[in-house]
């Protein structure tokens, strides 16, 4: 049988272009970097405002401040048939150059929390109501996540990238600009300003805890766990 030479010729193109596609390698890469900041100093960063119980800023270094820089909110001492509001527990700051939405909270605990979350923008005012505080968004309530994932419970305005400041309206900086200075018994950032807060026009807000206890507890001794502060960007 006699074989056409080009069907040949094509027939070993192609089975060289086989070879070499099934034998293909490629090495890239591309460098990165980012920054481990304390939790007062990040580009989302907590400050603490109320005192507790020991009169020490309840916003607190929970480690040593020189390796372990976790932070923690001590509520002091508690008992039966009482119920406590701490209007600035903490405060939540953005530093980014853009829009942050607060979607939700919720809360994991070893024992019953008792607790409820407002997000509001009066520091020294109670935001169990909205007649106490217009702005108040309640976001936790014992043991109950109130606004979900799906909707924006408060928007914070873009940061400057300047931890030792926040602002309350930041389209007039200059005018608006509120310090936020270190503590150093806490080892955080704090303020004790009043002026208010606004969603979308602020780039920090209040976050409210309550502790309400019934008369009857489910446990004595240590109650304790974790808030989760959702938030999410949105391009432009």
């Amino acid at each position: 049988m006699k074989v056409n030479s080009k069907l040949m010729i094509i027939g070993v193109i192609l089975l060289v272009l086989n070879m070499v596609i099934a034998t293909q390698y490629a090495v890239t890469k591309v460098a990165y970097e980012y920054y481990i900041r304390h939790p007062s100093d990040a580009d989302i960063r907590f400050i603490g405002s109320d005192n507790s119980t020991d009169g020490k800023r309840m916003l607190r270094i929970a480690g040593d401040n020189i390796t372990n820089f976790a932070i923690k909110i001590y509520l002091g001492n508690m008992s039966c048939n009482q119920t406590n509001y701490f209007s600035a527990a903490f405060g939540i700051v953005n530093e980014e150059k853009y829009t942050l939405n607060i979607t939700h909270i919720n809360v994991s605990s070893i024992n019953y929390s008792y607790m409820k979350i407002w997000l509001h923008g009066d520091r020294d005012a109670n935001a169990n109501n909205t007649i106490n505080d217009p702005s108040s968004v309640l976001m936790w309530d014992n043991n109950t996540m109130v606004n979900t994932s799906n909707t924006t419970a408060w928007t914070l305005a873009p940061g400057n990238s300047n931890t030792s400041d926040m602002c309350a309206n930041v389209s007039n900086r200059p005018a608006t600009t509120i310090n936020t200075p270190w503590d150093e018994t806490a080892h955080v950032r704090y303020s004790l300003n009043n002026t208010n807060a606004t969603s979308g026009i602020s780039d920090f807000v209040w976050v409210q805890i309550g502790i309400e206890i019934p008369g009857t507890v489910d446990i004595l001794g240590l109650h304790s766990g974790t808030i989760w502060i959702h938030l999410e960007s949105k391009d432009d």
